[in-house]
């Protein structure tokens, strides 16, 4: 879509401003709820173009994302519901401007939850399934908060700081191979690691 290519271009124009961090931040904050650009983008950008500062805005990231996963939680907990235990006209707001985000799937995520909560949260942290589509449920099915901070902190931080890294030590080449292969890389590593956990509890039981 043109619309969301335009964006992107606006948000990676950021990373040559003197507001480039602040705009890294407020960014990350609005994704882990409702922005649709991952903050990725940007944090290449800044970080490419310096280095050094790599790990600095990959900390920008996680806090900024944990922030707004925060805050999508809150909203899941407190807005999602109307007093007739129906979808808020907030909810089916959100419904409409979150690509890929229905009712279907959410009470998908629903069933999900009942056994995987952690490792849901993890993944979507880790990997690009969107995050804003967990934290909101996560807060509307009243997931424990503290296992829910802990997850998006781990997930959230080991995307943002292997991205940091990946830059700080290779530099520009690197960024063509993130750009084609650090989502699948994301999703089959959060596989083997879940899948070895899995196994773990299979031969314990």
């Amino acid at each position: 879509m043109k619309i969301l290519k335009d964006l992107y271009d606006w948000v990676l124009s950021w990373s040559n401003s003197k507001w480039g961090p602040t705009f890294l931040l407020l960014m990350a904050i609005a994704e882990a709820s409702f922005f649709p650009i991952p903050p990725d983008v940007l944090l290449l950008g800044l970080a490419l173009g310096s280095r050094k500062k790599a790990f600095f805005y990959s900390s920008i990231c996680l806090a900024g994302s944990v922030i707004g996963g925060l805050l999508g939680y809150g909203i899941g907990t407190y807005l999602w519901w109307n007093e007739n235990s129906q979808f808020s006209n907030l909810a089916l707001f959100f419904f409409n401007i979150i690509p890929g985000f229905n009712e279907i799937i959410f009470y998908e995520i629903q069933n999900r939850y009942e056994l995987w909560d952690f490792w849901i949260i993890f993944t979507a942290g880790f990997t690009p399934i969107p995050y804003k589509i967990i934290t909101i449920s996560a807060g509307a099915f009243n997931i424990n908060f503290i296992m829910f901070f802990i997850a998006s902190i781990v997930g959230r931080g080991g995307r943002f700081f292997l991205l940091g890294f990946l830059i700080w030590k290779f530099g520009d080449p690197i960024k063509i191979f993130i750009d084609k292969y650090f989502n699948l890389l994301a999703i089959i590593f959060t596989s083997l690691l879940i899948g070895g956990f899995i196994m773990i509890n299979y031969f314990i039981d």
